[in-house]
């Protein structure tokens, strides 16, 4: 055997290195596929209508209340509509930003993130 020469896993120049990449991208997809299942409704008009998404922004249901399309004009319903989904929209960017701040607080310290 050759002088210096060890055979264990360091011997590889960033061997533990990629080991630990290699564990951050399974936490990371792991946290992104808890962001995707994620359910997040948001109401306005006090309830009146009520829109849900899943965590990576994809519309699954729309409520309106019945007495609401008695009553609403259409402007108003639109604007109850918007409300809603850009509250929803707002929600499921803050719970990205919240799941993945420590994977982008991570990468930023080793020069490879923002």
């Amino acid at each position: 055997m050759a002088k210096g020469y060890n055979a264990g896993p360091s011997a590889r120049p960033g061997g533990n290195m990629m080991a630990q990449i290699a564990k951050l991208q399974e936490q990371m997809a792991a946290a992104q596929a808890e962001i995707a299942e994620a359910q997040i409704t948001e109401t306005a008009g006090g309830g009146a209508v009520a829109v849900t998404m899943t965590g990576d922004q994809k519309c699954t249901a729309v409520s309106i209340q019945e007495d609401v399309l008695k009553d609403a004009d259409a402007e108003m319903l639109q604007d109850l509509l918007l409300t809603a989904i850009n509250k929803a929209l707002d929600s499921t960017r803050a719970l990205s930003e919240e799941k993945m701040a420590p994977f982008a607080n991570l990468l930023g310290g080793m020069g490879m993130g923002r």
